[in-house]
């Protein structure tokens, strides 16, 4: 979401609204007046290309751009698209100096533009959708991926009640929570018999981890959810906090090194590049936090059954005629791969 991203991926950058999702730019531009902070028109609408959830647009103004994120219209899954907390924890966030956009304006009004949505501001800078990040510099490399992994530490330092998210979630049995969330969710959109799913189901319950800490869990950390600064390999713009709740930061943490099991990483030589390998991510993450690492295969089941709840969901919007992106087809046809996955780690961790 940056104006001037060079990128290898044909779904950066923006696009003419499409027909689907068209809105009334005037009322738009008439409610912005009116609740956005030093706003002038007129507006220009586009839409950016990427993001299979929450539809986004870039709108330009003669003095700055802005990004509204609204919820899908059509029939929605219940805990789905809240665009409401996306918003809370960003203008929570930022007032604590984490990086993330401004937080401009919600409406919760469905008469403005026909759903929910929010305002924050356009950050300029880098995203790297590649995490091998083929045209940088080695020595940028690593400060890349440190600057990544020590800006999640910070946020799972942050004492949630002391930055006003104190009941952003509910902060135990997250592992627990999460399970049956992904269970309903996969439930609701099912549009096939997956027996590794079945058993994941059966097993993951059984089994969850001891929680040791509550703090603010992003939910989808990951490269190219974050904004780099043009200059220095720095994060100055953290994205996407539509999964983002209280809970267990290990799930953040071990979804963060599961990115080195899967294709970019997991083929790559890390050395020769200059990225940190697991390991050495691990660390960097603990000597802010000051936590050690846990036996990660049970970690790595759950990551793996939570994106195949995510991608069944994003096929039943298929099925239901609410996906967002010519992209979401591929997303749905993950979802058994996901599952076996899953269920591989599971057996490591003990599952039969």
């Amino acid at each position: 979401m940056a104006e001037g991203v060079k990128t290898d991926e044909e779904f950066s950058g923006t696009k003419p609204v499409e027909e689907r999702h068209r809105i009334d730019e005037l009322r738009l531009d008439a409610w912005m007046r009116d609740h956005v902070e030093d706003y002038r028109g007129p507006l220009t609408v586009l839409q950016f290309k990427g993001g299979q959830s929450n539809p986004t647009y870039r709108l330009d103004t003669p003095g700055r751009s802005y990004v509204m994120r609204r919820k899908p219209f059509g029939k929605l899954l219940p805990s789905a698209h809240a665009v409401d907390r996306e918003f809370r924890v960003i203008a929570a966030l930022g007032k604590q100096d984490f990086p993330v956009a401004k937080a401009y304006a919600l409406c919760s009004d469905d008469a403005v533009i026909g759903s929910a949505f929010y305002i924050m501001s356009m950050v300029e800078g880098r995203v790297f959708w590649d995490p091998t990040l083929p045209a940088e510099p080695p020595e940028t490399r690593w400060k890349i991926f440190t600057s990544k992994i020590e800006t999640l530490a910070r946020l799972h330092k942050f004492d949630p009640e002391a930055i006003g998210l104190g009941d952003f979630g509910k902060p135990g049995n997250y592992f627990a929570r999460q399970v049956d969330r992904w269970t309903k969710q996969y439930r609701a959109s099912e549009t096939q018999h997956i027996p590794e799913m079945e058993k994941l189901i059966e097993w993951l319950p059984r089994t969850l981890p001891k929680q040791e800490r509550v703090s603010i869990v992003h939910g989808d950390y990951r490269l190219d959810n974050m904004i780099f600064d043009f200059k220095e390999p720095r994060v100055i713009a953290v994205l996407d906090w539509e999964l983002s709740t209280l809970g267990d930061p290990m799930a953040d943490f071990t979804y963060l090194l599961m990115q080195w099991t899967m294709p970019g990483l997991a083929d790559a030589d890390l050395k020769t590049l200059n990225i940190p390998n697991m390991a050495e991510a691990a660390q960097i993450y603990c000597n802010v936090t000051g936590t050690a690492v846990p036996d990660l295969n049970w970690y790595f089941s759950y990551n793996l059954f939570r994106l195949a709840g995510i991608t069944q969901g994003i096929a039943g919007r298929i099925r239901d005629g609410t996906a967002a992106s010519a992209k979401a087809m591929e997303s749905a046809k993950r979802t058994v791969p996901l599952s076996k996955a899953s269920w591989e780690y599971a057996q490591k961790a003990g599952a039969v």
